[in-house]
């Protein structure tokens, strides 16, 4: 899977609201010990990442993550920008993740930075 389609499907998971659908989609996706950390939340593995994105979508209902910008690779590693916004709306939230591959091309590891989010 090339850098363009995994981030796809990352941020298809994201979005996806039917947890089933988005259960397939990260086992597609990332490795099974594969996890996530950004400065709110840290899970790990697919039942983890799948609460996650549902919580995730309880606290802003109607938006969408979408990646903004170019997807910059290395290595084992990727970093894209994405936005949290409502359609036609400004994005409530941006930040930076730093992704680490899987020896089989899943993601690893997300490390998520907020560069701006609503305050809690």
């Amino acid at each position: 899977m090339n850098a363009t389609t995994l981030a796809g499907q990352y941020f298809a998971m994201w979005n996806e609201a039917d947890a089933d659908a988005r259960s397939a989609i990260i086992s597609k996706t990332w490795a099974p010990e594969g996890s996530f950390v950004d400065p709110s939340f840290e899970v790990s593995g697919y039942d983890g990442l799948n609460k996650l994105v549902g919580t995730a979508q309880q606290m802003f209902p109607g938006h969408a993550f979408s990646v903004t910008g170019e997807i910059q690779e290395h290595h084992n590693r990727l970093r894209w920008t994405w936005h949290l916004a409502a359609e036609g709306q400004e994005p409530v939230a941006g930040g930076t993740d730093v992704v680490t591959l899987a020896p089989d091309g899943r993601i690893h590891e997300v490390i998520g930075f907020l560069d701006f989010a609503p305050a809690h």
